[in-house]
């Protein structure tokens, strides 16, 4: 099932339905008027979205056609958005690229971070960019929006609380990380809002590639046109999505719509590219001695999508550009 919101005039838009090929929708008001009321009685709500979403894909109801533009981020805010950063290579090399060592607990203990889940940007929505020297930074991810997951949770049992999947792209501000790390209490300035892939899915539409708390497909990026990287996020996410649950789920519990991220996907085999600038700075210093790849700046473009091995897009695509013009996201 795919599920996403559509703007309207409130914060939370309305609760719509996506055909499986992407191109139409239905409202789901007589079900749930938002996705956080469905995600509240999910085990109501999901057998009738199911079988509109089965309706409306097989064409038996006649639906209106998708205009991305339209769709805010599947939840427009959340009560928390909890990131990890699971893929060990992206470890390595960031740590690098700001002259860190790794953590001594890089493969027994994940590393999170809880970012500000107020305002998220849809697919579509600037990036907006006051000050250059900030270092602006892409990221693409994969995220899960929990249900009521609660304390102790274990990795055995962790994937029944995973309600749906998105593609993320964590927009980072580089040059303001290590000043805040040094401080002792982690990131707050340098992660501005995130945005968040069109459609959330029922991980059932992903098939044999969801396995294990991971997505075994490539995540592809393509920045100003180009591609910069497909890595796979499977195979070297060290720390599957039911790891993290566990981890995350140790001292306390969660509510309904908690959105927990994978961190960049990164694979070791450098032919695969990268899904963040930092990455790819990093290789270069290692290469040539120095960064070679600006960061962001106005007018640069960031693409991101997954498709499955028929090549369908599945959560659409986050396609969006740097702006330096203050703009608040749209409702």
């Amino acid at each position: 099932m795919k599920l996403a919101t559509l703007r309207d005039k409130t914060r939370d838009g309305r609760l719509v339905i996506i055909s499986r090929d992407n191109q139409s929708y239905i409202e789901a008001s007589s079900i749930a008027k938002t996705m956080q009321d469905a995600l509240d009685r999910w085990d109501e709500a999901k057998p009738q979205l199911d079988q509109l979403y089965q309706d409306i894909s097989d064409g038996k109801i006649k639906g209106q056609a998708v205009v991305q533009e339209n769709l805010a981020a599947p939840l427009p805010r959340a009560y928390e958005w909890i990131d990890g950063s699971a893929y060990i290579n992206h470890v390595l090399l960031v740590r690098k690229a700001r002259n860190a060592e790794p953590p001594k607990t890089l493969k027994t203990d994940p590393l999170i971070y809880q970012g500000g889940s107020g305002i998220f940007l849809g697919s579509k929505d600037p990036i907006y960019l006051e000050n250059e020297e900030w270092g602006c930074d892409f990221e693409s991810e994969i995220a899960v929006i929990l249900g009521d997951t609660p304390q102790g949770t274990k990795k055995q049992d962790a994937g029944k609380y995973i309600r749906l999947l998105m593609i993320v792209n964590d927009v980072s501000l580089r040059n303001l990380i290590p000043v805040e790390l040094e401080k002792g209490f982690g990131f707050f300035q340098s992660k501005p809002a995130s945005a968040f892939g069109p459609f959330a899915v029922t991980p059932d539409e992903l098939g044999d590639a969801w396995r294990d708390g991971r997505v075994h497909l490539p995540l592809v990026t393509h920045y100003n046109t180009k591609k910069f990287g497909d890595p796979n996020a499977g195979p070297e996410m060290f720390f599957g999505f039911n790891e993290l649950i566990e981890h995350i789920a140790k001292t306390r519990s969660y509510t309904a719509g908690t959105i927990l991220g994978s961190g960049t996907v990164s694979n070791e085999d450098r032919a695969r590219g990268s899904s963040c600038l930092a990455e790819k700075r990093m290789i270069e210093i290692i290469d040539t001695g120095k960064a070679l790849t600006p960061f962001m700046k106005s007018g640069d473009s960031i693409e991101i999508e997954m498709f499955d091995k028929a090549g369908r897009s599945i959560f659409g695509k986050i396609s969006q550009k740097v702006t330096s013009t203050p703009e608040l996201p749209r409702r």
